[in-house]
C-alpha cells in the first residue's frame, strides 16, 4: 500500500470503495419480474391464488404442515401472540437483542415482555436464564434466531411442556438454517419469518408463520383477514356474498404481487444460503488474526442462514469510531442491535430493567459485515481489506 492508501480515509485517506456496499440487499433477475407482471395481469391482485400457492411451497420448504402469509414479518408476529391468545396482564421472555418489534409485538397485545440475556457465544436467548424469569403470568417464550443462527430450540420446547408455555420463534433472519438436522420452521409451536428485501428470499414487504397445528393455522389466517372467516375468493368461488366479524383482527395479508414474487424467489433460497455460507467461511478465514476483532459463533448441530456476519470490536478499541471509519472506507457497516429496552419508548415505559450482563457488552460492541448473495468477490475481497485496514490502525493507535 502507499502512504495514501495505509491512511484512514475518515482522515483524509483513499478509500477503499468509491460506492457504499451495504451490509444486504435484495437479488432481482428477470424472472422475478415476469412473475410480477403475469400477476398484475392477472384478475387478483390482491389475496388470490398466489396467496395459497406460496404457503404450499414455503411449508414444504421448512418441513411444516402450515404457512400463513402477512404483510410484513412484523405482522406475522403480532399474529402469533394472538394466536397463542396472549393478552392483557400476560408476560411472555424475550431477548433484548433484536429488532424491537420482537417485543412490540407483545405490547399490541396488552402483554408485557421481560427480557432475558443471551448466550455468551451465539446470543441467542439463554434457556437458563429464561427459565429463572417465569412467573405464573408467563404464557410463551419468544427466542430470535440471531443473525440467522437458531436457539436453543429443544431447550425451550421442554420449558414450554413442563410450564405449559407456547414458543413463538422469531426467525425473521433464519428461512433456511437447520437445527440438529431440522429446518427451521418445524421445530417450535409457532415460527415467524420475514420477507423484507435484506432478508435470504423477498416478497417486496411480507411474512409468514408456519406451525404444525390446524388450530394455530386457523387463528393466524382469522387475525390477517380482520377476523372474519372467509376470504373475497372463497365468498367468490362458493357464490356467497355474506361473511361474519367473529374477532378483532387485522388487514394483514399479503398480496398476490408480493407472492408471486415470492413464488419465483424461493427456489433460489438453497443458492442464497450456499452463497452467505461461502462469504462467512471466507471472512472466517481471512480475518481470524485481525486485531481486536471477534468473529460469529456457529454451534456445531446447527446451519446458520447467515442473514447478517455480526463481528465484535473488543475494547479498548470503540465499535463506534470502528464504525464512522469503515463507512468512510466505503462499507456499509450496521448494528444490530440496540437494545430493546434501551429505546427511549422502553425507557419510559419500562425504566430500571436492569443489566443482562452478555447482552449490554455485545450491545456496546456489536457490528454487521456487509453479507448478501448478489455479493462479487471484489465485493469481498473489499471488505477483508477496509476491515484489516481500520482494525490494524486502530490497533497500532492504542499500543503507542
Amino acid at each position: 500500500m502507499t502512504g495514501d492508501q495505509q491512511s484512514l480515509a475518515i482522515n483524509g485517506g483513499v478509500p477503499v470503495r468509491d460506492r457504499l456496499l451495504p451490509y444486504g440487499r435484495q437479488t432481482i433477475v428477470e424472472e422475478d419480474i415476469t412473475a410480477v407482471v403475469e400477476a398484475l395481469r392477472s384478475d387478483w391482485i390482491t389475496t388470490g391464488p398466489r396467496v395459497e400457492e406460496f404457503e404450499g411451497a414455503l411449508a414444504e420448504a421448512v418441513g411444516a404442515s402450515h404457512a400463513v402469509c402477512f404483510s410484513s414479518g412484523t405482522a406475522a408476529l403480532h399474529a402469533a401472540v394472538f394466536a397463542a391468545g396472549i393478552g392483557t396482564g400476560d408476560e411472555a421472555i424475550t431477548t433484548p437483542l433484536t429488532f424491537c418489534a420482537t417485543a412490540n409485538c407483545l405490547l399490541y397485545q396488552g402483554a408485557t415482555p421481560v427480557f432475558g440475556d443471551v448466550l455468551e457465544d451465539t446470543l441467542t436467548l439463554d434457556p437458563k436464564d429464561a427459565a429463572d424469569r417465569i412467573t405464573s403470568r408467563t404464557k410463551a417464550i419468544v427466542p430470535v434466531d440471531y443473525a440467522g443462527h437458531p436457539a436453543e430450540l429443544d431447550a425451550f420446547m421442554e420449558l414450554a411442556e413442563r410450564h405449559r408455555l407456547v414458543i413463538i420463534e422469531d426467525a425473521a433472519q433464519a428461512l433456511g438454517a437447520t437445527y440438529r438436522k431440522r429446518r427451521v420452521g418445524a421445530v417450535s409451536h409457532m415460527t415467524t419469518f420475514s420477507f423484507h428485501p435484506v432478508k435470504h428470499i423477498t416478497t417486496g414487504e411480507g411474512g409468514a408463520v408456519t406451525t404444525n397445528d390446524s388450530g394455530l393455522a386457523e387463528r393466524l389466517r382469522l387475525f390477517r383477514n380482520h377476523g372474519i372467516t372467509t376470504g373475497a375468493r372463497e365468498r367468490q368461488n362458493a357464490g356467497e356474498w355474506r361473511y361474519q366479524m367473529v374477532a378483532l383482527g387485522y388487514n394483514y395479508r399479503l398480496s398476490d404481487i408480493g407472492c408471486a414474487l415470492g413464488l419465483s424467489q424461493l427456489p433460489r433460497l438453497e443458492a442464497n444460503i450456499a452463497c452467505r455460507q461461502a462469504i462467512a467461511a471466507r471472512y472466517a478465514a481471512e480475518l481470524a488474526d485481525v486485531p481486536c476483532l471477534r468473529l460469529p459463533t456457529v454451534e456445531t448441530d446447527v446451519e446458520s442462514a447467515w442473514h447478517l456476519y455480526p463481528v465484535r470490536i473488543v475494547p479498548p478499541i470503540d465499535r463506534d469510531d470502528v464504525c464512522r471509519a469503515l463507512r468512510a472506507e466505503g462499507l456499509g457497516v450496521n448494528v444490530h442491535y440496540s437494545l430493546v429496552y434501551d429505546h427511549p419508548y422502553y425507557q419510559e415505559r419500562f425504566g430500571g430493567v436492569g443489566a443482562r450482563w452478555n447482552a449490554e457488552a455485545a450491545g456496546r460492541q456489536l457490528m454487521s459485515l456487509p453479507i448478501f448473495g448478489g455479493m462479487s468477490t471484489s465485493d469481498i475481497d473489499d471488505v477483508v481489506t477496509a476491515v484489516r485496514k481500520v482494525l490494524t490502525y486502530f490497533a497500532l493507535q492504542k499500543s503507542l
